[in-house]
């Protein structure tokens, strides 16, 4: 039997299909951990994109390809 350790409140379960919200140990977990995304609490490294309207602050700033 495969356990993993659920990532949001670190509980042991079993990694199966007894497990649909795998590899969360509930709903509940799942959803903690999706308004985490939806609040930028995760973001994914990489490149800082400018916004819109920082072109026009700096003259000397090349644009975004």
């Amino acid at each position: 039997m495969n356990t993993v350790r659920c990532p949001c409140c670190r509980r042991e379960i079993e990694w199966s299909a007894h497990w649909p919200q795998r590899p969360f140990c509930s709903e509940r977990c799942r959803m903690i951990d999706l308004g985490a995304w939806a609040s930028e609490e995760y973001r994914v490294a990489g490149r800082q994109i400018p916004s819109p309207g920082a072109a026009d602050e700096d003259p000397e700033s090349e644009p975004f390809n």
